[in-house]
């Protein structure tokens, strides 16, 4: 009496292939979309701490104005960017927005 085969056929791998598929091409732009908002989060949270310290500097020194380069190491650690915005040559006045460009576009932030 021959025993019956065990495992799988060609088919049955295919269509588990072609799921797992279809699977990743629904959630691989799910999660581009969770990291790009993630990235412009944390540059809004970034620009509001310059802002932020900024405006203390400015009521502590009596000034209308400072450059980012003045309130890093003071106020706040050098700040790393996270998607290609350069904060260096951010300024905050007495009011105003700071807008910083990034890999995917512009970020500003009114104060």
């Amino acid at each position: 009496m021959n025993k019956p085969k065990k495992g799988f056929t060609l088919v049955e791998i295919m269509i588990v292939v072609v799921i797992i598929a279809l699977l990743a091409t629904m959630a691989i732009p799910a999660f581009q979309k969770i990291q790009e908002n993630s990235e412009r989060n944390t540059i809004m949270n970034n620009l509001e701490m310059i802002a932020s310290n900024g405006q203390r500097y400015l009521l502590e020194n009596g000034v209308t104005s400072v450059d980012y380069s003045a309130l890093v190491g003071t106020y706040f650690p050098e700040i790393q960017p996270v998607a290609g915005e350069d904060y260096t040559n951010l300024t905050v006045s007495v009011d105003g927005t700071l807008t910083v460009s990034t890999d995917s576009g512009e970020i500003s932030y009114t104060y």
